[in-house]
């Protein structure tokens, strides 16, 4: 079978390592050919601030140049453009704002539905641990504690049905204890890991519960570091 004959679902259960790039961030065309062809299951374009059409225009096309699979997480309504393998959709589960949650999906659907190919959508149910990030102050979120994240997470399997749970410590490393819980308590919904992976090690070590992880940051730091979490997780 082809690709193309498989869910985004199917497809997702696949991988186990995705490499987030950030539009607002400098990476020079060495690094990025570095990212792309790192064997990654994925590259994905999003971030927080100063996200605009030009700047993730500019990144599509140098991603474009690779056979690497490229997603949009959709962070902003002006930057949102045609082009990605897949779109993922973030509900921000922990937020005090239904904004986050379900207002902003909902005027997208209104302007964007008879556009979007809906089999390369998915949504995420979002939840963001780290309170000094910019992510958790933009979205006006609370700070769960493991009761409140397992419980997201059965909401997000069990009542939404979405298949991807996203445990968000956006720029530190997060518990691995509590990945665990929450890996334990999933059965049909993938759950993926971001925030903090500067190692190899660290890498390894979130992979044991979660079934993707999402590098990010450390690209911008340590290339060679970030290049290594792809094979750590890949040949364990």
């Amino acid at each position: 079978m082809k690709l193309e004959d498989f869910s985004l679902i199917e497809i997702i259960k696949q991988w186990e390592h995705i490499f987030k790039l950030d539009p607002a961030k400098e990476i020079s065309d060495e690094h990025l050919e570095m990212i792309c062809e790192s064997g990654t299951d994925a590259v994905m374009v999003g971030g927080t601030d100063n996200i605009t059409l030009e700047g993730v225009l500019d990144l599509l096309a140098s991603i474009r140049q690779y056979s690497v699979a490229c997603i949009l997480e959709v962070s902003s309504m002006e930057a949102i453009t045609p082009g990605f393998d897949y779109y993922f959709i973030p509900m921000v589960m922990n937020s005090t704002e239904k904004k986050w949650m379900m207002d902003i999906q909902h005027e997208a659907v209104k302007q964007y539905k008879d556009m979007v190919n809906w089999d390369e959508l998915a949504v995420e149910g979002y939840c963001i641990l780290n309170k000094e990030a910019k992510a958790f102050k933009k979205t006006n979120c609370t700070m769960p504690d493991s009761d409140d994240v397992i419980a997201y997470a059965y909401m997000a399997e069990r009542m939404f049905q979405l298949p991807i749970f996203y445990m968000e410590y956006s720029g530190t490393y997060g518990d691995p204890a509590l990945v665990r819980k929450v890996g334990e308590e999933l059965n049909n919904t993938l759950l993926f890991y971001g925030g903090g992976i500067e190692s190899k090690e660290q890498a390894q070590e979130m992979k044991k519960y979660a079934d993707v992880v999402v590098v990010g940051n450390i690209i911008y730091k340590n290339i060679k570091k970030a290049l290594e979490t792809v094979r750590a997780i890949k040949n364990n």
